[in-house]
């Protein structure tokens, strides 16, 4: 790996905030930003259709069995003779193989995919968590999209019970838990612009 490059990896709570700095760091620091991009890049890479990536999640939110099971990413691919080529898992797979070599190849930022567990033996990486109190949450939503309170509240519970089900089925590990982390940033207690301005001070410390 390239030590001149490095990878900020975010993990957030809905509503925080989280991809928002992801943006503005991406943007002081005149690096890429990944999120969604990163279905078009693994459908590239792998040939199956983009649209089977973004339904993927769906299936997962709607899957009891994925509530239930455990399937750690080891970082095998299926390959593309079996029935299981296109099954969530590999997709997953697929996606964690372009953020492997996103992380080998180029200083970027990376949102979700539980990208900082798939960069866990990278030395280079910075891992983030953003969250914020519900109250802070709630507010946010209501600001950005001018949703109620009441469905702000739906919303946030159940997207954010999704993603930590995400991330304990493809990594054993719970979502919210600081050892998986760098840094842990409060959105609500420091505002945008102080949360970019304390990892790139990280950065400057960690890397110089």
């Amino acid at each position: 790996m390239d030590k001149s490059k490095y990878v900020i990896t975010i993990a957030r709570g809905y509503g925080s905030g989280g991809r928002t700095i992801g943006r503005m760091l991406a943007a002081e620091l005149g690096i890429n930003f990944y999120d969604r991009e990163l279905l078009r890049l693994a459908s590239d890479d792998s040939g199956i259709n983009e649209e089977l990536f973004a339904k993927a999640d769906e299936k997962l939110k709607k899957s009891l069995l994925f509530k239930i099971a455990r399937k750690e990413y080891k970082g095998e691919l299926i390959p593309p003779d079996s029935d299981d080529f296109v099954s969530n898992d590999n997709l997953f797979n697929y996606q964690a193989k372009i953020i492997k070599e996103l992380a080998a190849t180029e200083s970027c930022v990376i949102v979700g995919r539980c990208a900082d567990f798939v960069l866990k033996d990278y030395d280079n990486v910075v891992r983030l968590f953003i969250h914020a109190p519900l109250d802070s949450c709630i507010k946010t939503l209501k600001e950005m999209y001018g949703t109620s309170e009441k469905e702000a509240v739906k919303q946030i519970a159940s997207i954010d019970k999704h993603r930590a089900e995400y991330y304990k089925y493809y990594t054993g590990r719970d979502w919210q838990d600081a050892e998986n982390y760098d840094l842990c940033l409060n959105t609500a207690m420091l505002g945008f612009e102080k949360c970019v301005e304390i990892v790139k001070a990280y950065l400057d410390i960690r890397f110089r």
